[in-house]
């Protein structure tokens, strides 16, 4: 059951860092319900919509060699947004907020914390059953679906994109709480965490052990001519065939 709950202070949950912080109240008129015009636009590319126009900007600031490296890009930080604002609640109040794509509402030309606003206040209470909820059904699932009907994203990237997106925000958390001297924070954080990477849907993208992650397949930012590989990458050198997405098998 949902509340009504002031028990949310975004400002502490800002401070963890900027993935985590989220702009309340009446959004700018620039703004577009995320349900609307991002995850039920359909296949086509149309000039000027929000998940074109965000893959593109992506795009140019990479100079990405293709549009399907700067979707999956542009994919991981939204995917970071996303479970920074459910994770860091639930870690930090034992609430989850209610993330509903028609009360979220995305500026695609912004960055955090201008990107998103919450016109709602109503909350869960945390558990990864409700997060999975709000995240990933809510929200990745059918932005994922919108990137591979546009762009040709490898399903498994996506996912593996979700799991690394999940394991850096409760990395974000537990830094900030030992930091704080709030190390129950943190504990809570991992584990969450831990309880969402049983899922089946997140199950295969990687092995989270404590806050070390190695996620199973590549986010593709090797391919940007600035690019290299993440932390958390499958590889341990660039691979050298362009269209090597993941590991064999």
């Amino acid at each position: 059951m949902t509340s009504r709950s002031p028990d949310i202070a975004w400002d502490v949950v800002g401070s963890v860092g900027g993935f985590f912080a989220l702009r309340t109240g009446e959004p700018p008129e620039r703004t577009l319900p995320m349900v609307a015009r991002v995850y039920e636009i359909g296949r086509a590319v149309t000039e000027g919509d929000p998940l074109s126009f965000r893959v593109t900007k992506v795009a140019a600031r990479l100079a990405a060699p293709e549009p399907r490296v700067a979707a999956s890009i542009a994919h991981l930080g939204l995917a970071a947004r996303l479970w920074s604002l459910a994770l860091g609640p639930a870690a930090l109040y034992g609430r989850v907020p209610d993330l509903d794509p028609r009360l979220l509402r995305w500026d695609a030309d912004g960055s955090s914390p201008d990107d998103l606003w919450l016109s709602g206040d109503g909350t869960f209470p945390a558990d990864a059953a409700r997060i999975r909820d709000v995240v990933l059904d809510g929200h990745l699932a059918p932005l994922a679906a919108a990137l591979r009907a546009r762009y040709r994203v490898s399903p498994a990237l996506l996912r593996g994109n979700a799991g690394s997106a999940l394991a850096g925000a409760a990395r974000e958390l537990d830094a900030w709480a030992r930091r704080t001297g709030r190390p129950d924070v943190g504990q809570r954080a991992l584990a969450l965490a831990t309880d969402l990477f049983a899922l089946p849907e997140l199950r295969s993208t990687g092995t989270l052990d404590g806050t070390a992650f190695r996620r199973r397949s590549c986010c593709l930012y090797y391919r940007c001519p600035n690019g290299g590989l993440c932390g958390d990458c499958c590889f341990d050198r660039p691979p050298q065939r362009s269209s090597l997405e993941a590991p064999a098998g």
